[in-house]
């Protein structure tokens, strides 16, 4: 099969005056005002590397190991390959700690605008109880972090894969972009602690039916540990052709967090919960991560078609929720001790795809 890259999607490019103006609409505080003359100057160095197409100022020569040694690699994505093993080491010590990564999906934050805790911080502290009294290694990630931190941002993904899966590399080389100012990207941080864990709880609510931004952004970007390509030298960056004639050639798809257990927890108010909960467990189905149990696996509604005003009160008394998250932390805990200890039966786990895509 010819290897084809279609294109035809109108530029991009902006001119001077336009790039100025975004760049320079971050400054509007009057606390600004008097360095005019410095923003102008950061302006100007900042318009070069854009017009330059600089992604990846920094890099260093990829090294052995590597397909092609001498391609320069971003130093950024370096780095976080290395976090990456260094996380995989973790996971695979026998003599450390179990590890859980515990996820709170919610947006909401008392910390910015609603000024509100989330309901599913509060069911995040309950499962974080169970973890602790277990003796696990407890990582929190709480993506309302995104929108109440300076400086803590996912960036979309640009769907690599659905060019040639080689492009689409492990761990994420898309960002940072320094020429279009996409930096401070939280993903680099965020992949070390889905590798090093043994098990993954996902507590989230429901958003028009779907998981809030955040959480989809980050499931979005893990596309790369479904089969993503650990060697950008090997496409030489994001060179598409070379990547689709790799794939053409017989594509082995690493799974590379095959094996995590998980959990799910979602809840709504009125709609969507039970559907959502699907669309998680198939997912991280799909990158081999292994159901810790049908009781890992809870969808509720908290407060059911009652005023948005009083939804906390209803989970204080929703006692028997509560307890189902805390049965789903208790099952996910069972379930990572006793695949340590080598006693979790995974039927179908030695079985060859015959359509890993």
């Amino acid at each position: 099969m010819s290897v084809e890259v279609r294109k035809g999607m109108p530029p991009r490019k902006l001119d001077r005056a336009v790039f100025d103006t975004r760049f320079r609409s971050r400054f509007v505080d009057p606390v600004f005002h008097p360095l005019e003359k410095e923003l102008a100057a950061i302006a100007a160095a900042a318009w070069d590397a854009y017009a330059g197409g600089r992604k990846a100022p920094l890099t260093r020569a990829a090294g052995p190991g590597f397909a092609d040694p001498d391609y320069d690699i971003a130093v950024d994505w370096l780095a976080a390959r290395d976090a990456v093993i260094a996380a995989q080491a973790r996971h695979d010590d026998p003599d450390g700690p179990a590890r859980v990564l515990l996820i709170n999906g919610s947006s909401r934050t008392e910390h910015t605008c609603p000024g509100e805790m989330s309901k599913s911080w509060r069911l995040v502290e309950i499962a974080k109880q169970i973890f602790d009294g277990h003796g696990f290694a407890v990582e929190v990630l709480d993506l309302s972090r995104t929108v109440s931190e300076f400086g803590r941002t996912i960036h979309p993904c640009k769907a690599c894969a659905s060019t040639a899966m080689p492009l689409c590399h492990w761990p994420c080389s898309c960002y940072p972009n320094y020429a279009l100012g996409q930096v401070h990207d939280w993903m680099n941080e965020i992949y070390p602690l889905w590798v090093a864990a043994h098990g993954v709880m996902m507590v989230t609510p429901v958003n028009w039916y779907h998981v809030p931004a955040g959480l989809k952004a980050m499931l979005d970007r893990l596309v790369c540990a479904d089969g993503g390509n650990p060697d950008p030298s090997s496409t030489h960056g994001k060179n598409a052709s070379e990547a689709k004639k790799l794939e053409l050639d017989g594509w082995p798809f690493p799974r590379h967090l095959a094996g995590r257990l998980f959990s799910v927890v979602v809840h709504g108010d009125t709609v969507g919960a039970e559907t959502l909960r699907r669309s998680l467990v198939d997912w991280a189905r799909d990158l081999h991560m292994i159901p810790a149990g049908g009781a890992a696996e809870v969808e509720g509604y908290v407060g059911y078609y009652e005023p948005y005003a009083t939804s906390h009160q209803a989970l204080d008394r929703d006692d028997a929720f509560q307890a189902e998250v805390r049965g789903a932390a208790v099952t996910l805990c069972e379930a990572v001790e006793a695949k340590r200890s080598g006693k979790l039966a995974a039927p179908g786990q030695g079985l060859q795809e015959p359509r890993p895509k």
